[in-house]
């Protein structure tokens, strides 16, 4: 994988991963076409990186909103923290549990199925795209109540709807807890910035894992290839600037549709990409 590679690799996730649209999916599909393997230890370790540039980038685009709304008192913030906490904690319950039935179910072979495993699934994706696409459009149909405000019910709604996605690479996590917050009628702005901090809260647990799982890769490498994280290290960096950068852009964009009113656009987008990724998938 040369760095032209990490570049275009960044960019889409970048883009795709603060869009509605699904980043698993067109970083998935981006790297078929460019003839890369999807479940490696090597692109799962590319994609932690690449997934820590575009945390940053939510941090310091939310940062100035967040201040006013989460930490504007003591009360407030503790108010939201709560917020925070049982959607987190529903999203692992749904996400967890939605794994070991797909484990115990439908695979013939339970002791040898990893969830990335899914990832390689073209009509799952474009399944999961097409349901993404059709929340968003249902979504941006509902009337806006400005004054909408979070609640531990809508908290519970939209954790519980994140939890759906952890499996499903194509079911985009900011269209579908930005959406399930709009279903709810929770304003437009607070829905965003209650959907992103949660990626906040969500992400560095899902990098540990995944760093794991590269580190457990890398002890069963015979020792001739074991230094291939380190080979890896500095272009991921580069890829994880690069993913920062087109993530801001990409928030700048999504507010600004969001606001607009333009909301259904990437719902149509959704789908469209879902017959993209089976015809190419």
């Amino acid at each position: 994988m040369d760095l032209f590679q990490i570049a275009i690799l960044a960019v889409i996730q970048g883009a795709a991963e603060l869009l509605p649209v699904s980043s698993s999916a067109h970083v998935i599909m981006a790297e078929k076409m460019m003839g890369l393997d999807p479940s490696t230890p090597e692109m799962t370790l590319l994609l932690v990186m690449l997934h820590t540039g575009t945390m940053f980038a939510v941090i310091l685009y939310f940062w100035r909103s967040w201040k006013a709304t989460y930490f504007d008192s003591p009360a407030m913030f503790l108010l939201n923290m709560r917020y925070l906490i049982v959607a987190t904690a529903l999203t692992g319950i749904v996400g967890l549990s939605l794994v070991q039935i797909i484990k115990h179910v439908f695979i013939a072979d339970p002791s040898k199925f990893e969830v990335e495993h899914l990832f390689s699934s073209a009509p799952l994706m474009a399944c999961a795209l097409a349901a993404a696409g059709l929340l968003i459009i249902v979504s941006s149909r509902i009337k806006e109540r400005p004054e909408g405000q979070l609640s531990i019910k809508k908290a519970l709604l939209i954790g519980a709807v994140q939890g759906l996605c952890l499996p499903f690479r194509g079911f985009s996590r900011s269209g579908a807890t930005i959406s399930a917050g709009l279903v709810a009628g929770v304003a437009r702005r607070r829905s965003e910035e209650f959907s992103f901090a949660l990626v906040v809260v969500l992400t560095p647990a899902v990098l540990l894992k995944e760093i794991y799982r590269v580190y457990q890769a890398q002890l069963t490498l015979p020792a001739a290839h074991v230094d291939w994280a380190m080979q890896l290290a500095i272009p991921s960096v580069i890829g994880m600037v690069f993913s920062f950068l087109a993530g801001l852009a990409a928030l700048r964009w999504l507010s600004r549709w969001l606001e607009q009113g333009r909301w259904h656009f990437f719902g149509g987008y959704c789908l469209l990409a879902a017959l993209v990724v089976l015809v190419v998938g």
